[in-house]
């Protein structure tokens, strides 16, 4: 088989190494990958144009006929956004990942907020607003501490939790007025603070069936403590206690299996990753903070280590309309920590070199890997040759992106798992170089109890 994976975070160089393991899998190509799915055994980085508007995905339909691809495996949410499944389908490829339509649930805040209340899916109470006086004027009815989201995609970055009026005024005035976030900011969704423990509930769905994934734990915010700005996440770790049986029995009934029955019943059948991030109260009721479209990052790299299944199996199932109802899982936690570049997530710096990586994965008594994002070759035009390993790792990596690197341990416990991350972590540098030493905290107190 020959697999192509679209992105080039952490997540799709999980995806490529998950694939690429797989005995039937004779290439597995990432467009555009990263240095670390460059040197991955049976993967190959290429360069396609991934439109960035619905206009047109012709490059990618001319590369999957040009080199038989089996499979097409779509990581990031914006070229789902605008429709490269559709494109792939009416071209007769297999491509896994949900339809245009269907990536408005997290294309527009407002359309999933708008979808959630037609289906009485447990959300935040909300208001969406696009003039900066009607925003303010229901964020002093409301008071703080208020959510306050950008309606299109903004990376990871467009929520802003404000603790005062102030700061609620101050995020209305970087969206509304100074046009912060584009387009994707030209209309705000303002919600209701909801409290509790957040969890990362990821499915695989074909349109009817559903396989949940196993469950996690996002880390959103920029510095330990859970304090600073919203990330695209700094670290995450599997499964998250949090999710009891009898949450995940709730999760399923309230939140997932409505969603699949309502894209069903509109014509349009949910099919890939399903992700809803949670928030889970005091009495153990989940509510809705946000839907994607896909696998999460971090996420998948904790949830990829404790994965036994295959997952090419899995989406080959999925493509056929009759994925199994559960997948093999490591009964061990696996928990990854972000390296992240300087002055991230406000800015990125790039071209800083990169030292102290593992030159093997670690496969001994704490399996550790290091997935690789935000990274490049320091003479970028190797990037998309057929890769010799040999000649590869004699060139250096250098830092290419907000977040760089997650280091990703299997081990007996979730404390474990941290010491281990931790442990390959602090041998890796580039100047600037940020991580979090608390990823997993939540757990951990816990496993303590």
């Amino acid at each position: 088989m020959n697999i192509l994976v679209i992105g080039s975070g952490g997540r799709e160089h999980a995806l490529a190494w998950q694939c690429a393991k797989d005995d039937k899998v004779q290439q597995v190509y990432v467009a555009p990958g990263n240095a670390g799915t460059a040197l991955e055994p049976k993967c190959q980085n290429v360069i396609l144009e991934i439109a960035t508007d619905a206009s047109e995905h012709s490059a990618v339909i001319e590369f999957c006929q040009n080199n038989a691809i089996d499979m097409v495996i779509v990581g990031p949410e914006a070229p789902l956004v605008t429709g490269i499944v559709d494109a792939c389908r009416e071209a007769g490829i297999k491509a896994w990942g949900p339809t245009a339509y269907c990536a408005q649930l997290e294309g527009s805040k407002t359309f999933a907020k708008e979808f959630m209340e037609q289906n009485h899916i447990p959300t935040a109470a909300y208001q969406g607003f696009t003039d900066v006086e009607s925003a303010k004027a229901y964020v002093d009815e409301q008071g703080a501490p208020i959510v306050i989201k950008a309606d299109g995609l903004a990376a990871g970055k467009g929520v802003i939790v404000a603790e005062t009026i102030e700061q609620a005024y101050e995020a209305i005035d970087d969206m509304l007025a100074d046009n912060k976030f584009g387009d994707a900011g030209s209309r705000v969704v303002i919600e209701q603070f909801l409290q509790g423990e957040e969890a990362s509930f990821i499915c695989m769905v074909d349109g009817e069936h559903i396989l949940p994934m196993a469950t996690s734990q996002d880390h959103k915010r920029a510095f330990e403590g859970d304090t600073g700005p919203n990330t695209g996440g700094m670290g995450a770790y599997s499964p998250a206690p949090v999710v009891t049986q009898e949450v995940h029995d709730k999760v399923m009934a309230q939140v997932i299996q409505p969603v699949v029955d309502a894209m069903k019943a509109a014509g349009h059948p949910y099919t890939g990753f399903l992700y809803a991030g949670l928030m889970i109260d005091d009495a153990g009721d989940p509510y809705v903070i946000e839907f994607n479209c896909r696998f999460g990052d971090p996420e998948t790299q904790p949830i990829l280590m404790r994965l036994k299944s295959s997952m090419v199996d899995l989406v080959a199932q999925g493509l056929a309309g009759n994925l199994p109802n559960e997948a093999n899982w490591d009964a061990r936690p696996a928990l990854g920590i972000v390296i992240a570049s300087k002055g991230y997530p406000e800015t990125s710096s790039k071209g800083d070199v990169i030292s102290g990586l593992p030159a093997l994965d670690n496969q001994g008594d704490n399996a550790v890997k290091v997935f690789h994002a935000g990274t490049a070759f320091s003479h970028a035009e190797l990037d998309n040759i057929n890769p010799d390993v040999t000649t590869h790792s004699k060139k250096e990596i250098i830092t290419d992106g907000g977040r760089v690197l997650c280091v990703t341990a299997l081990a007996d416990s979730i404390l474990d798992a941290q010491q281990a991350a931790l442990a390959v972590t602090a041998a890796i540098s580039f100047d600037g170089a940020q991580y979090r030493r608390d990823i997993g905290h939540h757990a951990i107190a816990r496993e303590n109890t």
